[in-house]
Parts: C-alpha cells; sequence; structure tokens
C-alpha cells in the first residue's frame, strides 16, 4: 500500500516506454546516481574530473554552468536508454529537485554522510509518504564513522522495516576527506551489521573494492548482498577494473553485480561506464544484461510485464 505508486510508475517504465527511436535498445538500471546541481568547484572555477592514482590530470568536466548535471545527466539516460537511477544525495532537497524535475525516473534515497547531522524521524515521514525508495548512499567512512559504528544503527533499523534497498561506501578508495580511513571500508565489518538486521537488502558501493576476496566472502555469507559497479568503471585503470569484475564472474556471483555510473557532478561519466561493461571482455551478451538490468530488477523486487 506504501509504495503503491512508486510501484506503478516503475512498471509503467519498465513497459518499455520509451521517449524516441534511440531508446528502442535494451533497458538499464543505474543503481547509483547523485542530484547535484552545479559543477563542482576548485578555487571557484569548474573542477576536473576526478582521477586515480594521484597524481593525475583529470578531464575537463563538461559541467561549467548550474543545472548542468541534471540535464546533461537526464540526455545520457535517453541516449542510453537508462530507464531508472537509483538517486541520493545531501541535502536531500536535491534529491526531490531531481525528482520532481524528472518524474517517475529516478528512485530517491537520503544520503547518509555524518550520522548526527541526518534526522530519522524526519526519513520515517518520507518514508510513510512514498517520497522515498531506498536508503544511502551512506558514506559515513568520509567521516571517519565504520559502518558497523551504533550511530547508524537507525538507518539500519529503519531501511530493514520498510523493506528498502540500502547503498552504503565500503571500500578502500573514496575522494578527498582527512577523516577517511581505508580500515573502515573492509567488508568485513558488514557482517556485525547484518547479523543485526537479517532482512537488510544491502549492496556495496564499487563491489568492495580493492577488498574484492574479501566482498566474495560476504557475498557467498550472505546472499541478500549484492555489488554495483560504479565509480571504478572510470575512475581507475582499466585492467584493474576488468580484473576485479572477472574475480566477481569466476566467483559464479555474475546475478548478483548491478551497473551504476556515480556521476556525481561529472555526468559525462554515464557514457564511460556503460562502455566499460559494453566493452568487457569476460563478459558474454547475457551476463552484460545481467549486469545493466536483470540483476537490478530482481534486487529492487520489480516486476516486469509479460
Amino acid at each position: 500500500m506504501r509504495y503503491a505508486l512508486f510501484t506503478v510508475t516503475v512498471l509503467f517504465l519498465l513497459a518499455g516506454v520509451t521517449r524516441s527511436a534511440a531508446q528502442q535498445r535494451p533497458p538499464i538500471i543505474d543503481m547509483h546516481m547523485h542530484a547535484r546541481m552545479g559543477p563542482a568547484l576548485r578555487e571557484g572555477k569548474p573542477a576536473s574530473r576526478v582521477c586515480m592514482p594521484f597524481p593525475c590530470d583529470g578531464a575537463p568536466s563538461v559541467a561549467v554552468a548550474p543545472g548542468d548535471p541534471l540535464r546533461l545527466t537526464l540526455e545520457a539516460m535517453d541516449r542510453h536508454n537508462i530507464v531508472l537511477g537509483f538517486l541520493s544525495d545531501d541535502p536531500l532537497e536535491n534529491v526531490y529537485k531531481w525528482t520532481e524535475t524528472a518524474p517517475n525516473r529516478f528512485i530517491a534515497s537520503p544520503a547518509v554522510l555524518d550520522p548526527t547531522t541526518v534526522d530519522p524521524a524526519r526519513l520515517r515521514r518520507d518514508y510513510q509518504a512514498g517520497r522515498l525508495g531506498g536508503m544511502g548512499e551512506i558514506g559515513s567512512q568520509y567521516f571517519g564513522i565504520a559502518p558497523n559504528d551504533l550511530r547508524l544503527e537507525p538507518f539500519f533499523a529503519l531501511a530493514e522495516e520498510f523493506d528498502v534497498p540500502v547503498l552504503i561506501h565500503t571500500e578502500g578508495i573514496a575522494g578527498a576527506s582527512r577523516q577517511f580511513r581505508i580500515a573502515h571500508g573492509h567488508p568485513q565489518l558488514l557482517e556485525e551489521v547484518l547479523s543485526r538486521h537479517p532482512r537488510l537488502r544491502l549492496y556495496l558501493e564499487n563491489a568492495g573494492f580493492p577488498f574484492v576476496d574479501e566482498t566474495v566472502a560476504l557475498m557467498y555469507r550472505y546472499p541478500q548482498v549484492y555489488v554495483d559497479l560504479s565509480t571504478i568503471t572510470w575512475l581507475i585503470p582499466r585492467p584493474m577494473f576488468y580484473r576485479t569484475l572477472e574475480t566477481l564472474i569466476d566467483a559464479g556471483l555474475g546475478s548478483r553485480v548491478m551497473f551504476g555510473s556515480d556521476q556525481m557532478n561529472w555526468p559525462e561519466t554515464i557514457d564511460e561506464a556503460v562502455h566499460a561493461i559494453q566493452s568487457a571482455p569476460m563478459l558474454t551478451a547475457e551476463q552484460k544484461r545481467d549486469i545493466f538490468y536483470n540483476n537490478a530488477v530482481r534486487f529492487l523486487r520489480l516486476q516486469r510485464k509479460p
């Protein structure tokens, strides 16, 4: 009942409604998007895209004016027939601005960075009203807070109660933050969370990179855990990304790997993320469709029209 409108919206999208002949290509679900309102700025000017390993020079961003991230993200979604995006950001008002501008195209979700600044009571009201369909990105690692820290308990409890999927930043790489600690990105720390919340539907950003073996162990133990392939599709050297992806496939986990772009302030990375999967030499056509679409449909518990 609570999510009836959301479910109808998603069914409408998954039925294959398109905006142009260019969208007759197979659909994609992007499980990692952010609602940025303008370009990233450095010294008052649009910042180049982040890159790794340091030192490096990122490509100039195509988003240079207010509104560019939304406009260019929607254009990329049309270009690749991305029918649905899991969208978060802080402040949450930015997410609602995106969903109001582009209705029916996103799953709205609150970002949780510093948990002491997020009001669980406010989120509860928004879940009850059907405004939110997910939890996270939980990015508390940027604030020196491990995923098993009790300050995050109210948010995991809410997600379990309302049965919404949770995206968490659990990995060993990140943007600039003096409080970030690599050790807080170890997937093993999530075992305590999953033990306390056995019905939690959790997916790990970037497959927990570079802790891929530990991610495999977590996924073997907890079948409700999925991963996305987001920033590592365009941030790290492509051979390293393909080795990570191949490890997941060889481990038999190809049915629990999902596409994500993590486009942030750089919507052009959506094109790169799509190309990284399309050109992956170790994937069959069926595996690519699973990563782009089928696995997310299963994880989100969406129903496709026969």
